[in-house]
């Protein structure tokens, strides 16, 4: 209600799914989002609200559809987009219709043999915990966050457990996390939106960081890693703007570390 009148806000949901080849992610990135190469782990996508996370996951759970015989389950808050069985059996549940929380369904699917589980927000310390035990369990998850970089988002998972438990948490995510794409939409020259994401490998240097709890290693790990298929937001926002799409103030705007796109700004002139 809005001054006693009644007002509605609506996203519109796209019942089509863009192809795979349209994330531009590199060869390595393609192989640890997909059951084929990489049998278990824990994938994040995350951004703010209105993002595209779930396009995003949308897209990682079609591939996988039509590239490999499995079974996935979908739990999501609402359910947005059914994905239609192609070589995998999927099943999708809705919190508050199917199941009565995140965690729930992900404890329920674990007794139906899924090979994939996709978890539609990490939203409370009961699902994260329950995620990453189902991971370490030997399943492929993937699941979402609120967080605008992969620092962010290690920086998230732990801080919402409590302090007794940060220690077993994370070892937990460091053995279990393979991959965090954290995305934005920034505004186009064309007058579209464009997608700009930082994306993390985990590597055993990147386990060792997370164990140790040197999360700040990390961004240089990022900065470093683009043989891997690594990038910081700074870097991709530099390629959108190198290849014309997208203007420097946006790419300033968009920026996480605006020290460190400075830098790169000034490496141009």
């Amino acid at each position: 209600m809005d001054l006693e009148a009644l007002a509605l806000n609506m996203r519109k949901i796209d019942t089509e799914i863009r192809p795979f080849k349209t994330l531009g992610v590199h060869p390595e990135i393609a192989k640890a989002l997909s059951l084929k190469y990489y049998k278990y782990g824990l994938t994040l996508v995350t951004g703010i609200t209105g993002s595209g996370k779930s396009s995003t996951l949308d897209t990682i759970i079609d591939a996988n559809n039509r590239t490999v015989d499995a079974h996935i389950v979908v739990i999501a808050s609402p359910v947005e987009l059914i994905h239609n069985p192609i070589r995998s059996v999927v099943r999708h549940r809705e919190v508050g219709r199917d199941v009565t929380s995140f965690k729930d369904g992900a404890v329920q699917a674990l007794r139906q043999d899924p090979d994939v589980i996709v978890i539609g927000e990490l939203r409370d310390p009961e699902t994260i915990t329950t995620t990453l035990e189902i991971t370490d369990s030997g399943h492929k998850t993937f699941g979402t966050l609120h967080t605008s970089s992969a620092m962010e988002s290690i920086e998230r998972i732990l801080g919402e457990v409590s302090t007794d438990e940060q220690d077993r948490v994370r070892n937990r995510l460091a053995d279990v996390l393979t991959c965090v794409i954290s995305q934005k939409l920034v505004s186009s020259l064309d007058g579209k939106r464009v997608l700009a994401k930082e994306v993390l490998l985990v590597t055993p240097s990147i386990r060792a960081a997370i164990r140790n709890n040197n999360v700040n290693e990390i961004y240089q790990m990022l900065n470093e890693g683009s043989e891997l298929g690594m990038n910081t937001m700074e870097q991709d926002l530099k390629r959108l703007y190198d290849e014309g799409r997208i203007s420097k103030e946006e790419a300033f705007n968009n920026a996480n570390n605006k020290k460190r796109i400075q830098q790169l700004f000034n490496e141009l002139d």
